[in-house]
């Protein structure tokens, strides 16, 4: 089972900004900042539901490739509201809302690039 994960982001406080507003539509939020004083390495940010970070960014040359986090939500609706969010945001589409059968039935997933181009996906999973 995977606790938690993160990715690297090059303008630490455009994509603290970024994904305080695209998570914010499916219900996580800014859970912990830690600047690097406190890190002794780098600042990093934990965003999360519940009061449990399990999505970080740190500041560092971005992930080469860039990489893929998909977070799952709990309607369409939310899947189509993060998408947007997201392109108001300054994400590039990398896939629209809507079914990705080739995956498995009942999978609907919309993709974004963040600001460095990781692969972010909002994906319901119905039943």
């Amino acid at each position: 089972m995977i606790d938690h994960t993160g990715a690297t982001v090059s303008d630490f406080e455009r994509s603290k900004q970024f994904y305080t507003t695209v998570l914010a539509s499916i219900g996580y939020e800014l859970i912990v900042h830690f600047p690097a004083s406190k890190t002794g390495r780098t600042d990093v940010a934990g965003f999360g539901e519940n009061g449990k970070p399990d999505f970080w960014i740190y500041k560092g040359e971005p992930n080469d490739p860039p990489v893929h986090v998909a977070f799952r939500v709990s309607s369409q609706q939310l899947v189509r509201l993060f998408h947007q969010t997201a392109l108001d945001a300054g994400a590039r589409d990398n896939g629209p809302p809507g079914p990705r059968s080739h995956y498995h039935e009942g999978y609907y997933g919309a993709f974004v690039l963040d600001p460095d181009g990781h692969n972010i996906e909002a994906v319901f999973h119905a039943s």
